[in-house]
């Protein structure tokens, strides 16, 4: 794909349309992560078990990683602006009904819908880098997106446990309903018409099955994924099961969001590194350091874990050393993902995109079946993801 004619070539460098980018697609994981402090509470206001209440982040994930699946593709066929805008209407009307909600199934189905919804802000964003970028300006990017996304979780975790304790767990889904019907605007407004390329297939589903099968048969692609899919899990696993940790050492909805801010920040600050480094260090050596962080940081979690230390701060403090790691592994990793076919870049940010949501919904389901007294289960379910990830990085080194 490229800039419809008529748009300067320019404007693809232009802050407005990179801050544009960046809300876009920043908005999924926002509306992911902004109800997490009320999460505590479901339990009581529903009756229900906390397991139930685990499956609303779940339901959520799934939605938003399988539907990538399908706008993907349709983006690559009908153009980014028609679908992302889609999205953002479907999410906005899904947080209207998850803000109506009397029920834990209401609520669940809502938070799938927005899931549904959101899913085209990730996909859609992440095809128009591949469109606008090229080279190391493409990763230098992919780092920019990862230090917004990086300040989302901490951000929505503190914002939303203040407006759960001052208004009520329903006044979150109105404010992302309100984000929703800004970002459309700026969608329309804001964002250049890309040129649509001519089909190869009449037929659209059988072109989205030879894009994916084409994917599929390229390997560096499917190790990309799987490094994707490993830190996605972890994050996640971390996401859902904090909340609980938390709980048990007297951390309330309004001060879960300074403790789960240690990975986010240290991420960011990865990410700066990375969109500094990999000119000179290159994206095998920047992806490396990155990993081996990620695993030291669980280690010494677990470690304080296994030896007694029982305090928040033992859990949030090792953590900026996996966040950090993280940030200098994923910006390499999304730019691969999408870089080894630039014609089905689309495609490639769905089937990347299903593959991390699928996992994360996995780990943040898991974390609801085991006890949590202290973080030493959680610490072994996001080491055992990070090591997945580890392997698929040592299979990729030697490719």
């Amino acid at each position: 794909m490229a800039i419809a004619s008529g748009t300067p070539g320019s404007a693809a460098h232009s802050p407005r349309l990179i801050a544009n980018v960046l809300a876009q697609i920043s908005f999924g994981l926002l509306a992911m992560t902004l109800c997490l402090p009320s999460m505590q509470e479901w339990g009581d206001i529903f009756s229900t078990r906390q397991a139930d209440v685990q499956l609303t982040f779940s339901g959520y994930v799934v939605a938003y990683g399988a539907l990538q699946l399908v706008y993907g593709p349709l983006s690559d066929r009908h153009g980014r602006k028609p679908i992302l805008m889609l999205g953002l209407v479907v999410a906005g009307l899904a947080s209207i009904m998850a803000a109506l909600s009397t029920d834990i199934a209401t609520l669940t189905a809502a938070r799938v819908l927005q899931g549904a919804g959101s899913a085209a802000s990730m996909v859609v964003s992440r095809s128009m880098v591949q469109d606008l970028f090229s080279g190391p300006q493409r990763t230098r990017v992919m780092a920019y997106i990862g230090m917004a996304m990086g300040m989302c979780p901490p951000l929505a975790t503190l914002i939303g446990g203040q407006i759960h304790v001052r208004l009520g767990w329903q006044a979150n889904f109105v404010l992302l309903a309100v984000l929703a019907v800004l970002l459309l605007v700026a969608a329309r407004l804001g964002l250049p018409r890309v040129a649509k390329p001519a089909p190869v297939d009449s037929h659209w589903l059988r072109a989205m099955l030879s894009a994916y099968a084409r994917l599929l048969r390229e390997p560096r692609f499917l190790l990309y994924v799987a490094i994707l899919a490993a830190t996605t899990a972890t994050f996640y696993a971390f996401l859902a099961g904090a909340p609980i940790v938390l709980k048990g050492y007297g951390i309330g909805p309004d001060g879960i969001g300074w403790f789960i801010m240690a990975v986010p920040v240290s991420y960011i600050l990865g990410n700066f590194m990375t969109s500094r480094l990999i000119a000179q260090a290159g994206e095998s050596r920047v992806m490396a350091w990155g990993q081996a962080l990620t695993l030291v940081g669980l280690v010494v979690m677990l470690a304080l874990g296994l030896g007694g230390v029982q305090t928040a701060l033992a859990v949030a403090l090792p953590l900026l050393i996996l966040g950090f790691g993280h940030g200098l592994l994923n910006p390499p990793a999304l730019a691969g993902t999408v870089g080894v076919v630039p014609a089905l870049a689309g495609s490639a940010a769905a089937v990347a995109g299903l593959m991390q949501q699928l996992t994360g919904a996995t780990g943040g389901y898991l974390v609801g079946l085991v006890p949590h007294e202290g973080a030493v289960n959680l610490g072994w379910m996001m080491l055992a993801f990070a090591l997945t990830g580890a392997v698929a990085q040592y299979l990729l080194r030697r490719r």
